[in-house]
């Protein structure tokens, strides 16, 4: 293939390859040539330009195929108009030569065809330039025209299209001959023919201005004639051609109204003429007389769905605006042809066209029409319904009689009322809440009108009516209550009316059966009012036999539609619906019997009626309230059924007795025991096997039980079949249920039965009869798969296969596919080998001997089929000889037929083989391309198998496709041509199946598809007119845009460039420029692609508001979401544009914007103009005004892309949320774009959303401003500091806010609208008391409505809706309670701030923290006495409705305080979101006031308070008890409430629950244990505290975040304390009561004995729980986790919040030892020591700035604490401690040992740690040599240490061990380690310090030296102080070097100086002893205090401190001494 690939012919390599693949070869050289020379350069072009024509004029005499031939017309005509044109006349003239050519045999078909095309191309390319030779063209193919076989007159006709196209108005001359020659085929009998003649003359009427003037009746009759017995494609074509016509004739194009003068139609006219077509057909226009009246035959169905479609076309074509303009005349017009008899001959045919009509209202006013002027449209059908009715009022009372025809004009005024009722109720539930005006303005009075049609004559009107209430309801949430009260009030009224019965209970079954389209549902209390209605319906419809019918009827139907709500409605009704149920049935077969002989005609229709509807609410109880049914029920219900059964065999005697008029009754009865017996069996087999029984006649008034059933996905309105055709479809699929259940002998009883009833059928009746049975055969058959169950023996065998093997070769192709269905499925249920030998074997010898087309297309499906349901391994040994024989079938060239079967069982058996079709992979593939090759495009069947074929091929190869091997490199290429001829067929179907093989090989191989050429076809199929396509495009885009959401946008945009460019070049050649050549197709509701600047995204967006079809909806959502993610961070300000111009459509935007003023300019240049390329089509004006503006479901979906977009911003980068960093980015690169300088688009556009009409969209807003306030709170404003960015937004939050506080406000919104409120009080960002104050007021003012009560009067919605509001205002009080306190604490814990001084700079913007501190507390708290209630109440209510089912008993029979017991379910979700902001506020609460607030005294507080009605039952547990609780009762009862609803939430949190819960939980807890009350509680009954410690423990098993692991530690640590504090005060008592001292020490855990009992002991699950975090955080502590071979041993540091949990639980770990007794002391030490000291080592890290981590404080603490335990030194213990003790030291002098693998441990520390036990445990440690030593070396080596810090930190240790008041401890060390010190500081005369470090380890270490001169005995001090004085001495600078020297050094004089003036006045003796015996040191001192004198008298005045103060520059953390 690669040699195909340049731009001359490769004609040796053509030589060289096979015959077979030349064509192949040529096509794959003509498409490179396709997209090479539009890019190459000019001149190579002209260059090689003789011989491309050469060669191109040479294959058109090689007989190329029909795709090869428009490639090679398409490259000779591109060839011309890019290079030279000298030659063209003469090429033309060739083709003329081989068109004239009177050859007319088979084989020279193909050149004479590619000679059409060529010319058609060139015509089309070139026009005018060729002006000169179209006569001669034209009359030559016209000529031709008349002798031409099919193929031939079409191809002709699509070229004649392509010269009128590219001539235009040159071409007048012969626009009458081509009419003239033409219209006599648009009734030709091949369909392909007649779309070419319709593609033709649509393309004529552009000029020709006759078609739409003298012709136009003549046009439309043939238009009409066409239609007849049409297929799609040419129903198409011509309602494409007859409505453009039509919409011509009344708004013609200016360019022809000027050349000529022409009298223009109206539109009455036009309309006129179409419906001539809609009610008569092709039969002409009556001139005839009487001869069509006398005929009477109905219209030819396909007529009426043609003339239908051009209607769509007609107003399609003249826009939006214009239908706006004439929307009344259009609709009264529309409505009267449904009116009319001629269209409502007969039901099903009123119902047919019931059904056009309302295709033609939905298709137009459904989408060219924006939201405004839909509700304007709305508004007129409700004014036509209105004007009918009143007709139809008129006549029910005239009494008189007078009125003969009314009762016709009733008739007839149904039909209208249907329609207009079905588009009125799609409007509004399309509008959703946008419709609201039409409801609330009660100029229109819809609903009253609606209302109105209830009590219309005829049942479909009143069904209509009902439905339409249904669509308004689901619309408009809070009008179903209201309509459900306002109906049952009627039915009330008027129950003496039939109709006004039969019309309020439709309404009402309606109203129920919409209700689960609301999520926030009706009052429960509805179910009851509609069961007593119904039950009194039942009871009194004997009374009135006028009424018993319709009361009957009405009766079932409510309690039908009462099963629509549910289990936990229907739950409270069921024993009475089983009771009904029980009484519709006799009780026992004798009173069946008996009732036989009983009764009338009338009472036994009542009977059936009442039987079948009792039948009906059975099966719709079984589909809602599967969960009800328990074997009891099942039972019980059985009983009913039964009888039913029974009584179905006495029914055909009841009929002949009592007339045929019951037979409806009775097959109703029949339908309604099917559908539950099926259901019964709950297997929904249902199968349509019938396209062509009943379709296009579903109706409501079939079954008026779907109007409370759910619609099935993708009908708009239910349309049920035809009750005959419901009971059949219905006996089959339950024929299919029951057949597996049923023994052999039985089954063979029914299949010969069957076989008897083919035989005795004849004529038309044996096929309907066949086709049933073999539909119940094929549904039996699969019950049986489905059930893994077999046929039977062989004798059931024979007589199914016999019945089967009969229908293989029976001309009626439906029951062909069913009888090859039931094969297949018969061979999978067999299953046996043999068994599928034969059938197979059986199905190739007929094969190979038939010559037929009947037995061949039916056995080669056989084969198909037989592979299908046998899966590859089963069928493997045929595979070889079906693909042989099914590939020489698909050769048949002379039978499409028999191609098109055998083709698509060859589809069937490569996606059933698998892998086992690999190799037959290949010549598959070259017989699919061959025959796509050479197969016209006519036979679009074939195509579409060959499409199949080639994607069951693509998945077959599958990943292989990626390789590069030669075989495989050839499948692919292969494929890739296959797809691309497919591409290019004019078919929606085999275009869509290219389209799907593309996306397979994408997904296997996507480096080899072209995305380049393949992402801009798909862009144009999103414009197609066609579903099917736009899906598959759609699709596909999804799949690309996953990957490539780059590319993909990349290439769509180059579409709209190129777009631009060609359009201006003259000639329009744009595929996509509106007007003619613009390939889409009927009610194509935008011509072209509509490709802007905003790119693919921005068409995408504007299908979402054309698009119905929900899979097409959810892929486009899918395709931008995919984008979003990849594009949208890159490419910032355009998705917000785009998400803010979708928005900005606010609802008031009208649709119709001013055209441009684009005319004006036009008519300046039309000197210089062609007149014909200045006004193309109507589609112009089209493109100046916008589309629909965007509707309500897509602005949602663009907040929602908000809100994703937001998101995506945080992931990617911090700049995005920090304006500084964004200003500055943005400086350095003017490309970037970040989030946060669109702050204010954010808002607007989450403002926009969030005050709309409608409530999804409100919601969607509402959350994305939570999302942009949640990012941008804490953003700073960089140019005022201390304030952030939000501040200025503070309006638009609240004025966004405020209307969701307003009174008809749904729930969901106010819960959503309080969270919001919430986040932005707790945002800290608004800093103005009065703004705060605002947003606050709507909080206060929803908390009133929380106070009403349950037993608020006006309720619209389910009691859990008002739970949900209830909560959401509960829960955001708790966090604003929340926020209130954490700033109050900190405002608490902040030192006070001095008074400015006034003459700062910063008084501009005032000072920085306008808000004080309590500013939110006093907001909150005047409410906390009324909020404290009910948050406790809701607590209350969550804990009950958490108890496990077991305990249901336990809850109150009348709810809670804000739920009821029938909404339990949902209400515990709402719970389920709110209680853990109400558990924290709760406990803050309890903390703040100590316990102290008993609820009486609340109560008093409130009533003072606030006057208001307080309704809340907060007491029903306790029952009205009249004592009240004591406090202490009250307060055990909270403390055990907060617990219990903690420790149950904590023990199993669910992962998907959000981790604030968990955080509140926890901080609602340490909150909690704040409080003294709490802490004696929790201490008091150990167990809680053990049970709390193993909750906490098990939550850290699964919840990982360190934030939760700190709030554990900080919980476990208060309740450690708590029992601290406990002990401490049980010890103190005992020791007042002075008892002998030994028994007190016994207090504490471990008692005598020492032992700790897990899961009793507090002690041992802290220690479990913080060993867990230890481990998990220094995974080495534990033997067993670092000697595990998954564990790596590695050292890094802790991280910062894992070294804050470290230390908290060290320090938890060291409070330990003080809740055990001395023994239990004993048990956990060594544990406790040990952890310590390895913490001590592993953290004890020496780092640069010697900051001390956390954990090593921790540890160094828990040391001294531990070390100074008084309770442990007992005598029991004493040696034992004595014994810890030592070897703790030991490891600590070992862990201190630097060694070289570990990092340096930090020596302070460590040196800490020793001087620690020196300190505080000197009595264990004295006199051990080793330890001694040990501590020694460790001093040394830090006096001898490089770094001064660490010589500075030893001294102060030093001084801290020389100063311990047991000499035994100090001596030691004092001569060990005093020399040693005085040898450092004499040599620091010499090396004088240089920085203030090295100073102050100098001033440590002379302290240690003073100190040890004051400690020293009187006769020794004079040998002391010799050696520190001179020392100090030696410190002092002489005045010459005192001037030069540095800071540090100065420092060191003034110390020394200031010493030994200290130092001599304490020891004069002895100082003057050590001063006499070295005079030279006298004079130096003395120097140095003259100079000291002589500076100080100069600075007299301003007189520095004296240096001695300055404290040591660096301290420590914690003070341990």
């Amino acid at each position: 293939m690669e040699l195909a690939h340049s731009l001359l012919l490769n004609e040796e390599a053509l030589a060289q390859i096979t015959e077979a693949k030349r064509p192949v070869f040529i096509f794959e050289w003509l498409r490179f040539l396709d997209k090479v020379l539009v890019a190459a350069n000019k001149t190579d072009v002209k260059e090689k330009q003789k011989k491309l024509v050469e060669q191109l004029t040479g294959l058109i005499s090689s007989s190329p195929g029909p795709p090869t031939r428009k490639l090679l017309a398409k490259n000779l005509a591109a060839l011309y108009s890019i290079g030279d044109t000298f030659t063209v006349f003469q090429t033309l003239d060739k083709c003329n030569d081989i068109i004239r050519n009177k050859d007319d045999t088979a084989a020279y078909l193909p050149t004479k065809l590619a000679a059409v095309a060529c010319v058609g191309a060139f015509y089309e390319k070139m026009g005018r330039m060729l002006g000169s030779a179209f006569p001669e063209t034209v009359n030559n193919l016209l000529k031709s025209l008349k002798s031409a076989e099919s193929q031939g007159r079409s191809e002709i006709l699509m070229s004649l299209q392509k010269v009128l196209n590219g001539l235009g108005g040159a071409a007048a001359s012969s626009h009458r001959d081509i009419y003239k020659n033409a219209r006599s085929l648009l009734t030709d009998r091949s369909m392909a023919v007649r779309c070419a003649v319709a593609k033709c003359l649509l393309e004529l009427q552009n000029e020709a201005v006759f078609m739409w003037t003298a012709e136009l009746e003549n046009i439309a009759t043939l238009c009409f004639k066409a239609l007849e017995n049409s297929n799609y494609g040419v129903r198409v074509a011509v309602s494409k051609l007859l409505g453009t016509v039509m919409a011509t004739a009344l708004m013609p194009k200016q360019a022809t109204v000027m050349r000529q003068n022409v009298k223009r139609a109206t539109l009455d006219e036009v309309l006129e003429l179409m419906a001539t077509g809609f009610l008569r057909g092709g039969s002409g226009f009556l001139k005839s007389g009487g001869e069509m009246l006398k005929v009477g035959g109905s219209v030819n169905r396909e007529v009426r769905v043609g003339v239908t479609q051009a209607y769509v076309v007609f107003v399609t074509t003249l826009g939006g605006q214009w239908l706006e303009r004439s929307f009344a005349t259009f609709l009264s017009h529309v409505l009267d042809l449904v009116s009319h008899p001629r269209a409502t001959q007969t039901h099903v045919e009123a119902v047919y066209s019931r059904r056009c009509v309302s295709f033609i209202l939905r298709a137009t006013v459904g989408s060219l029409l924006g939201e405004k002027a839909q509700i304007a449209a709305a508004k007129e059908i409700c004014q036509a319904i209105g004007k009918q009715m009143k007709a139809v009022e008129a006549v029910v009372n005239d009494t008189s009689g007078e009125n003969k025809s009314g009762a016709a004009d009733i008739a007839a005024s149904q039909h209208v009322m249907v329609c207009a009722l079905q588009e009125l109720g799609s409007l509004v539930q399309s509008l959703n809440a946008t419709a609201s005006p039409l409801i609330q303005e009660a100029s229109i009075g819809l609903l009253e009108i609606v209302t109105s049609v209830l009590l219309h004559p005829s049942m479909a009107a009143r069904l209509a009516a009902a439905w339409c209430l249904r669509c308004v309801a689901v619309a408009l949430p809070f009008q179903l209550t209201p309509f459900l009260d306002r109906c049952a009030e009627r039915l009330n009224n008027l129950k003496t009316s039939p109709e006004a019965v039969s019309g309020y209970s439709f309404a009402m079954a309606a109203l129920l059966g919409g209700v689960h389209q609301c999520p926030l549902g009706i009052p429960h209390a509805k179910g009851k009012m509609v069961v007593s209605i119904a039950e009194d319906l039942l009871r009194t419809a004997a009374q009135n036999s006028r009424l018993s019918l319709q009361r009957t009827q009405a009766g079932w139907l409510l309690l039908g539609a009462l099963m629509t709500l549910g289990p936990s409605v229907v739950r409270y009704h069921l024993p009475k619906m089983l009771l009904l149920w029980r009484n519709v049935f006799p009780r026992s077969l004798k009173e069946l019997e008996a009732e036989k002989a009983r009764g009338d005609s009338f009472t036994w229709q009542v009977t059936l009626e009442g039987r079948a509807g009792a039948l009906c609410a059975m099966r719709s109880f079984v589909a809602h309230c599967p969960e009800l049914l328990t074997e009891d029920v099942i039972r019980k219900l059985m009983t009913p059924i039964e009888c039913a059964m029974t009584m179905m065999s006495h029914i055909p005697s009841v009929i002949k007795a009592h007339g045929a008029h019951l037979k409806a009754s009775a097959a109703m009865v029949r339908l309604r025991l099917y559908d539950i017996l099926i259901l019964n069996n709950f297997c929904f087999t249902v199968l349509q096997l019938q396209p062509n029984s009943a379709s296009g006649s579903g109706a409501l008034e079939h079954d008026p039980s779907s109007i409370y059933l759910r619609i099935p996905a993708g009908e708009a309105v239910p349309g049920p079949l035809p009750l005959g055709v419901s009971v059949i479809d219905a006996s089959v699929a339950l024929f299919g249920v029951v057949f597996p259940h049923v023994s052999y002998k039985h089954r063979l009883q029914m299949l010969d039965h069957f076989a008897e009833c083919v035989k005795q059928a004849k004529g038309v009746r044996q096929q309907a009869v066949q086709l049933n049975i073999f539909t119940a055969v094929l549904s039996a058959l699969k019950g049986l798969a489905e059930n893994k169950s077999t046929l039977g023996p062989e004798e059931v065998r024979k007589s199914a296969l016999t019945l089967v093997m009969g229908a293989l070769d029976n001309p009626n192709p439906i029951l062909r596919c069913a009888a090859g269905e039931a094969l297949g499925r018969m061979a999978q249920v067999v299953g046996e080998a043999t068994f599928i030998a034969r059938m197979a074997q059986y199905s190739f010898d007929k094969l190979k001997s038939a010559r037929d087309v009947v037995s061949r297309t039916g056995h080669s499906l056989a084969l198909g089929c037989l592979h299908r349901y046998v899966g590859g391994i089963g069928s493997g040994q045929h595979l070889k000889t079906s693909v042989s024989i099914l590939l020489a079938l698909a050769q048949d060239g002379t039978s499409p037929e028999v191609q098109t079967w055998s083709l698509h069982s060859l589809a069937l058996i490569v996606d059933s083989s698998g892998p086992m079709y690999r190799g037959y992979v290949e010549p598959t593939l070259s017989l699919v391309l061959t025959l796509l090759l050479t197969v016209p495009p006519s036979h679009t069947e074939v195509h579409q198998c060959l499409g199949r074929c080639l994607g069951a091929i693509i998945t077959t190869v599958g990943p292989e496709l990626q390789g590069n091997g030669a075989t495989i490199s050839t499948i692919r290429s292969s494929c890739l041509v296959g797809c691309a001829i497919t591409q290019d067929h004019s078919d929606s179907l085999v275009q869509a199946a290219a389209i799907s093989c593309l996306q397979q090989l994408h997904m296997f191989a996507p480096r080899h598809v072209n995305l380049s050429s393949l992402v801009p076809s798909l862009c144009v199929h999103l414009c197609s007119s066609h579903l099917l396509l736009r899906r598959a495009a759609v699709a596909c885009l999804r799949q690309l845009a996953q990957r490539e959401a780059a590319e993909v946008c990349e290439y769509a945009m180059s579409l709209a460039k190129n777009a631009g460019d060609k359009e201006n070049s003259g000639v329009n050649v744009n595929p996509f420029a509106p007007g003619v050549s613009s390939r889409s197709d009927i009610h194509c509701r935008h011509q072209g692609v509509n490709i802007t600047e905003t790119g693919l995204e921005g068409l995408l967006f504007g299908m979402l508001d054309r698009e119905t079809d929900r899979k097409l909806c959810s892929d486009i959502h899918d395709t931008l979401g995919h984008m979003l993610s990849s594009l949208a961070v890159e490419k910032l300000s355009h998705w917000l544009m785009l998400c803010k111009d979708v928005l900005a459509a606010s609802s008031d935007m009208s649709t119709a914007a001013p055209l441009s003023s684009g005319k004006d300019e036009e008519s300046e240049k039309k000197d210089e103009m062609d007149d014909d390329t200045m006004f193309t089509t109507l589609g112009e004006e089209d493109k100046s005004k916008p589309f629909v503006a965007p509707r309500w479901a897509t602005r949602v979906f663009a907040a929602d892309c908000l809100c994703r977009i937001i998101n995506l911003c945080e992931n990617a980068d911090q700049a995005h949320f920090d304006l500084a960093m964004a200003r500055s980015a943005k400086l350095r690169n003017p490309t970037n774009d970040l989030l946060v300088l669109h702050l204010s688009d954010l808002i607007r556009m989450a403002f926009m959303a969030a005050t709309d009409h409608s409530n999804q969209l409100r919601m969607a807003g509402l959350q994305a401003l939570e999302d942009i306030i949640k990012k941008f709170a804490s953003v700073p404003e960089p140019e005022f500091p201390g304030h952030v960015i939000l501040e200025q937004y503070q309006a638009n939050v609240g004025a966004a806010l405020r209307p969701a506080f307003s009174q008809d406000t749904p729930s969901d919104i106010i819960a959503k609208a309080c969270q919001v409120c919430s986040t932005w009080i707790g945002s800290g960002v608004v800093s103005d008391l009065n703004d705060l104050r605002r947003v606050h007021n709507l909080l206060v003012s929803s908390l009133d409505k929380v106070q009403a009560g349950k037993g608020s009067s006006s309720q619209l919605y389910r009691e859990s809706a008002t739970t949900m509001e209830k909560l959401a205002v509960l829960k955001a009080w708790a966090e604003v309670y929340v926020v209130a306190m954490n700033i109050k604490k900190e405002a608490e814990s902040k030192p006070k701030r001095t008074i400015k001084n006034t003459d700062d700079d910063d008084d501009d913007y005032g000072t920085i923290d306008e808000l004080p501190p309590d500013s939110l507390i006093t907001l909150v708290q005047p409410e906390l006495p009324t909020l404290s209630r009910l948050w406790l109440a809701a607590l209350k209510d969550y804990a009950l409705l958490t108890l496990p089912a077991e305990f249901a008993s336990q809850l109150p029979p009348d709810g809670g305080a804000f739920y009821t017991p029938e909404t339990i379910d949902t209400a515990r979700l709402h719970y389920r979101n709110s209680w853990a902001p109400i558990l924290h506020a709760v406990a803050l609460w309890l903390n703040s006031t100590g316990f102290t607030c008993s609820e009486s005294t609340e109560a008093a507080a409130v009533s003072g308070l606030q006057k208001r009605s307080t309704s809340v039952n907060l007491n029903q547990a306790s029952g009205a008890t009249g004592s009240a609780k004591s406090l202490p009762e009250i307060n055990k009862d909270r403390m055990h409430l907060i617990l219990g609803v903690s420790i149950q939430f904590l023990c199993s949190p669910r992962p998907e629950e959000p981790i604030e819960h968990v955080t509140a939980c926890l901080q609602a807890l340490h909150t909690l244990l704040d409080s003294p009350y709490a802490r004696i509680h929790i201490a008091e009954d150990q167990l809680i505290g053990v049970e709390l410690l193993s909750v906490l423990h098990r939550l850290l098993l699964t919840w990982n975040p360190p934030s939760v692991q700190l709030l554990v530690t900080g919980v476990v640590q208060q309740i450690v304390r708590a029992a601290q504090d406990y002990l401490q005060e049980k010890r103190n008592t005992l020791n007042e009561d002075d008892m002998e001292k030994e028994s007190c020490t016994v207090l504490g855990e471990g008692g005598d004995s020492g032992g700790l009992i897990p899961g009793k002991s507090l002690v041992f699950a802290t220690m479990e729980l913080l060993m867990f975090i230890l481990v998990r955080h220094m995974p080495h502590l534990s033997t067993k986790m670092s000697d595990s071979p998954s564990h790596i041993a590695t050292k890094t540091r802790l991280s910062e919040e894992s070294a804050r949990l470290v230390a908290a639980t060290v320090t938890i770990l060291s409070d330990l030892p003080s809740l055990c007794s001395p023994a239990g002391c004993m048990t956990i030490l060594p544990t406790i020591l040990f952890l310590i000291a390895r913490i001590l080592k592993d953290t004890a890290i020496k780092s640069a700035d010697n900051q001390v981590p956390p954990p090593v404080s921790a540890a160094l603490q828990g040391i001294k604490s531990i070390v100074t335990l008084s309770m442990a030194k007992t005598e029991e213990t004493q040696k034992q401690w004595t014994a810890l003790i030592r070897s703790t030291l030991a490891c600590i002098l070992e862990y201190s040992q630097p060694e070289d693998s570990m990092p340096t441990p930090d020596e302070v520390s460590m040196l800490t740690a020793i001087a620690l036990f020196l300190w505080s445990a000197s009595s264990e440690i004295i006199g051990v040599q080793s330890l001694q030593n040990g501590c020694m070396n460790r001093f040394k080596n830090a006096l001898n240490s490089c770094d001064p810090w660490v010589q500075a930190k030893c001294y102060q240790l030093l001084l801290s061990v020389f100063q311990h008041s047991n000499r035994a401890l100090s001596t030691p060390y004092i001569h060990s380690l005093a020399p040693i010190v005085v040898e450092k500081l004499k040599a620091v005369e010499r090396n004088r310090p240089a920085n203030n470090t090295e100073l102050l380890a100098v001033q440590e270490g002379i302290k240690v030296l003073e100190t040890l001169v004051a400690l020293g005995e009187e006769q020794n001090r004079v040998q002391l102080l010799a050696l520190l004085v001179p020392t100090l001495i030696s410190y002092l600078l002489d005045e010459n070097s005192f001037a030069s020297a540095s800071s540090a050094s100065k420092d060191l004089h003034e110390f020394a100086l200031q010493n030994l003036m200290h130092i001599g006045p304490l020891y004069p003796h002895a100082f003057k002893t050590v001063m006499g015996a070295a005079p030279e040191l006298k004079i130096r001192l003395e120097t140095a205090v003259r100079a000291s004198q002589a500076s100080k008298a100069k600075a007299a005045a301003r007189q520095p401190a004296p240096t001695i103060h300055s404290a040591p520059t660096i301290k420590l953390k914690t003070s341990f001494f």
